[in-house]
């Protein structure tokens, strides 16, 4: 009943968006006497508002057309390299450019698709060979592929890695520094040779114990049982996923929007009063975000179950406890991967001391190769999106992938 309801307003909104945006149109036209008028401007402002605010959205594409490459630009063409049910390996082929260090980066599946990490790759493109884990929308993967869960999730990491061959680095953005970081471990335990020869953690919830956020309250503060029974829903037709049982990125996305209601109705004045001042630049640029923002995709009910139990409420990994398909993940496997950890000062979604809880359990890693940094005046978007990113955090992972390069 939740995903009909939803998809029923979903439907309504749609059409209330498309005649909001016809008004704002006809109120903005030349020809329209009434544009220029004292009222015109603020309500074909508000009218744009409110259609982009209520547009649906599906899947955004990367768009990444170009990078430059010391001093030259070249041309990037996506290519998938491997395909699996539950998501895809996906390159960024950058035309005439071989020998650069090849770097996976791993998207989080917690609600967004991986083009929440577009500024992540362009920043990465002009030195190394960037790939990405392109996760599926759950809604969209059959009932017969199968079911996906944490240790799927894994073993996802794992041939992704081998597919890429030996000598690659790995980048983990928030949730799944978990999963990348048990991966690493489990190659490293056995020497396999593809494991990554970097692993950088960002705002990953490694030990959510430490400095606990909203994010982590609300899984504390309730039992496994509440989970399953009030955010599980089934997938209705005609979704080609139809009976599969999902925690639905709709209800991620509205966690995030009451964590923060305050920003984002702030964002939504300041774009009302950009459309009214005509500073369409700035406007163009508050869209953007939340075309972004508002694009969900849905997870599989037993790896959101999964996640919630393993890493927010027993925290199995810090522990020493967490198993993959029956077998140890042992933190002091980890003996020759480089482990950087970073954090945003104003994360509040993983707080200070999370992720850097992996330098810690890394107990028979070196010491010249971990390294712990703090991003000064950064919330959790701002570790690896926006200027912040591009000129104070990403020269750390270069470097650290520079030093430790194959």
């Amino acid at each position: 009943m939740l995903y009909n309801a939803y998809e029923m307003q979903r439907s309504l909104l749609a059409g209330a968006s498309t005649l909001a945006n016809i008004g704002a149109g006809w109120l903005q036209n030349p020809a329209n006497p009434f544009a220029y008028s004292g009222a015109g401007p603020i309500v074909a402002s508000a009218l744009d508002v409110f259609a982009h605010a209520s547009a649906p959205r599906g899947k955004p594409s990367f768009g990444i057309e170009s990078t430059v490459v010391e001093g030259r630009k070249v041309a990037v063409r996506e290519e998938i390299v491997l395909r699996k049910p539950f998501g895809q390996l996906k390159r960024f082929r950058r035309e005439g450019v071989e020998g650069s260090q090849r770097l996976l980066i791993v998207a989080p599946m917690s609600g967004h698709y991986a083009t929440l990490l577009r500024g992540t790759v362009e920043r990465m493109l002009p030195r190394h060979d960037v790939y990405i884990t392109d996760w599926r929308d759950a809604k969209l993967v059959p009932v017969d592929c199968g079911r996906f869960d944490l240790d799927d999730y894994i073993d996802y990491l794992i041939e992704f890695l081998e597919r890429i061959g030996p000598g690659a680095h790995m980048l983990a953005v928030c949730q799944p520094a978990v999963p990348a970081y048990a991966a690493a471990a489990l190659m490293s335990a056995e020497k396999h040779p593809a494991r990554p020869r970097t692993l950088t953690l960002m705002g990953g919830p490694i030990d959510s114990r430490e400095a606990p956020t909203a994010v982590n309250t609300l899984a504390t503060q309730r039992p496994h049982s509440w989970f399953s029974q009030n955010v599980i829903a089934t997938i209705p037709y005609p979704y080609p996923g139809a009976g599969r049982a999902v925690y639905p990125g709709f209800l991620q996305l509205a966690g995030f929007m009451t964590m923060n209601l305050g920003n984002h109705l702030n964002s939504h004045w300041e774009l009302f009063k950009h459309l009214v001042e005509g500073d369409g630049e700035s406007a163009d640029a508050t869209k953007e975000f939340y075309d972004e923002y508002r694009a969900v995709s849905d997870m599989t009910a037993e790896f959101y179950l999964q996640t919630v139990d393993v890493v927010f409420q027993r925290h199995l990994l810090p522990k020493g406890e967490l198993t993959h398909r029956g077998r140890k993940v042992d933190p002091s496997a980890i003996r020759d991967v480089a482990l950087l950890a970073i954090e945003g000062e104003r994360d509040d979604i993983s707080g200070v001391g999370q992720t850097k809880a992996a330098l810690k359990i890394s107990k028979r890693l070196p010491a010249d190769m971990k390294h712990y940094h703090l991003a000064r005046g950064v919330g959790h978007y701002g570790i690896f999106h926006g200027s912040k990113w591009r000129d104070r955090i990403a020269p750390v992972v270069e470097q650290w992938i520079e030093r430790h390069k194959a």
